[in-house]
């Protein structure tokens, strides 16, 4: 899945001559946590948030602690009244074609809520957290699945894709309906992983023998 099967597109932006507190009734009555600024060539040229707007003076937010210049710069976003003075600059942007797991490692790395999504250099979306977890909320459980084959078979291509961080297989016991797991892991974080992709199929109901290797002295 791509940016682009995500993203929003309802696009709400405004610009750097703009006032702080037209900023802040736009987000109010479009419901938006963020605004896109544009130049008048239509260059993204910033993001303001309402995270930028909460170090105002209006509601007694103090300079901070920093050196002379960073206390002169939050002088500066906590009392002009131009959105060109406290947005943040440069935006961090992303492809309409890159993949999710993207998104989710710049936002993590980040610590962001939110990726200017460019086709080009034209702005074309915005995504967000909200937007991942609507794909997760989206997934749901996995459907049930029944006969001892075919269970043995999920198990089995399951426990393959998590061959990276396994280094060894346990053994897998599927009768009448009943599931059995045994074998010596190497670690305790192995077992979590067997046990993770065990109860994802057949539920916690399973037999667990699975054990810890024994440190040799």
């Amino acid at each position: 899945m791509q940016v682009r099967d995500v993203m929003s597109t309802r696009l709400v932006t405004i610009s750097p001559e703009h006032s702080v507190w037209h900023a802040a009734r736009i987000m109010l009555t479009e419901h938006v946590s963020g605004l896109p600024v544009l130049d008048d060539a239509g260059n993204l040229v910033g993001l303001v948030t309402e995270g930028d707007l909460l170090r105002r003076s209006e509601l007694g937010t103090p300079l901070g602690d920093g050196g002379p210049q960073e206390r002169a710069r939050a002088y500066v976003r906590s009392r002009s009244w131009k959105v060109g003075a406290v947005m943040s600059s440069p935006v961090l942007t992303i492809g309409e074609d890159a993949p999710l797991s993207q998104v989710a490692m710049l936002l993590g790395i980040h610590r962001i809520k939110r990726l200017a999504v460019l086709h080009g250099t034209q702005l074309v979306g915005i995504v967000s957290r909200a937007d991942l977890l609507k794909v997760i909320s989206a997934a749901g459980p996995d459907a049930e699945i029944r006969g001892d084959e075919a269970v043995r078979r999920a198990l089995h291509a399951r426990l393959a894709e998590a061959g990276s961080v396994l280094s060894r297989h346990p053994d897998l016991h599927v009768e009448g309906g009943q599931v059995r797991v045994a074998g010596t892991m190497r670690s305790q974080e192995e077992i979590d992983v067997v046990r993770m992709v065990v109860d994802s199929i057949v539920g916690s109901g399973f037999k667990d023998e699975l054990t810890v290797e024994k440190e040799h002295g």
